[in-house]
């Protein structure tokens, strides 16, 4: 089937199913057998059949995946909601985009509030992206301010995640919308790392004066972490391979278009590793106990890249294609993202994922 097609599917079902209702839980609290882990565990599965799933968050015992044709699926304890994300402009269905990165508030318990980065088309044709917050009302979401309008898209490299930095600051990875110039443009939005107050203005200690950006460079970044001593990560779609792992510094630049892996220009920054001809195409980003951990969507895997030695190993594989990773005091998660349009899904895809972190602590290579 085209890719078009199959994805124009999947939106109608989900538009369908979008009531806010209850469904059929679709949760196996049992180890998934397909899925191999090298921990000594393999992975329990919480929940299937997710659509084109993009972002974890958690609070309390809720677990919440927005997915890109639209929706946020809560699942809490055993209980499951598909529920509608009202937009204020028309969601794109171009390839990678759509509802992409989502972030709840630290208030949220109170405020029902949280962000989101999401792809629109202007009625034109033309695909733009934007930051947004959102309000849940029941079982609904409704779009409420607009922190950035007009972050550059295209057909592909729409970046899209979001996370909110130890220092309080909100933080946003943006594609280079298949434009390669603009990365090194540090006027326009595409290709960065953007960081912004949490009501979207511009904070004062920004690198570049009244400029949300905060590092430049970037071809297409999709994960933000940052460590205990607050040193921020960050993962990036390479060209033909050369995908990177990046430690990022405010108002630096990481090279994209003018360098690739080992290349090198004065004051450009070079990644902490990279694939080499190996494509990982990575993904969502977390860490935990001096690691980072990758979710890979072409490299199939979830991957442990250890801060001090440098050594990159697969803890998960056989999921297929993998979107994203978040850590909390107790578990690891992550979810397949199969359903996409570019891999191969079983008829219970795609699934979120969890491992104790006793695993990790135990067991890191």
């Amino acid at each position: 089937m085209k890719r078009w097609l199959l994805y124009f599917l999947m939106a109608a079902l989900t538009l369908a199913g979008c009531n806010g209702k209850e469904e059929d839980s679709k949760t196996d609290p049992k180890p998934d057998k397909e899925v191999a882990g090298t921990l000594g565990q393999d992975p329990e599965v919480l929940v299937t059949n997710l659509h084109s799933p993009w972002s974890i968050q958690k609070v309390g015992s809720a677990m919440y995946v927005s997915e890109r044709t639209g929706s946020i699926v809560e699942w809490n304890k055993s209980k499951l909601t598909r529920q509608p994300v009202e937009l204020k402009k028309t969601l794109s269905s171009k390839a990678e985009a759509g509802l992409l990165g989502f972030l709840l508030t630290p208030d949220f318990s109170e405020s029902r509030r949280a962000y989101a980065y999401y792809t629109y088309e202007d009625g034109s044709g033309n695909s733009i992206n934007r930051i947004v917050s959102l309000q849940k009302d029941n079982d609904k979401w409704l779009e409420r301010e607009t922190l950035i309008d007009g972050i550059p898209s295209g057909d592909y490299h729409h970046g899209g995640r979001l996370k909110l930095g130890p220092d309080g600051m909100l933080y946003a990875t943006t594609g280079d919308a298949k434009k390669p110039e603009i990365a090194q443009d540090t006027v326009s939005l595409g290709g960065k790392i953007l960081r912004m107050n949490p009501d979207g203005t511009i904070p004062k200690d920004n690198p570049f004066a009244n400029s949300y950006v905060y590092s430049y460079g970037h071809r297409n970044p999709q994960g933000l972490a940052w460590d205990d001593a607050g040193k921020l990560y960050e993962s990036e779609h390479g060209e033909s391979a050369h995908d990177e792992i990046n430690e990022i510094d405010p108002g630096k630049n990481y090279g994209w278009p003018e360098i690739e892996g080992d290349q090198q220009k004065p004051d450009m920054i070079n990644p902490l590793i990279h694939s080499g001809e190996n494509t990982w195409a990575p993904s969502g980003l977390a860490y935990f106990d001096g690691k980072l951990f990758i979710a890979a969507l072409r490299g199939e895997s979830l991957k442990q890249y250890d801060i001090k030695s440098g050594k990159m190993t697969d803890i998960i594989t056989n999921a297929g294609r993998i979107r994203d990773v978040f850590v909390d005091e107790e578990f690891l998660y992550f979810i397949s993202n199969n359903t996409d349009g570019r891999g191969n899904p079983d008829e219970k895809d795609d699934k979120l994922y969890r491992l104790p972190l006793s695993q990790l602590e135990g067991n890191m290579p």
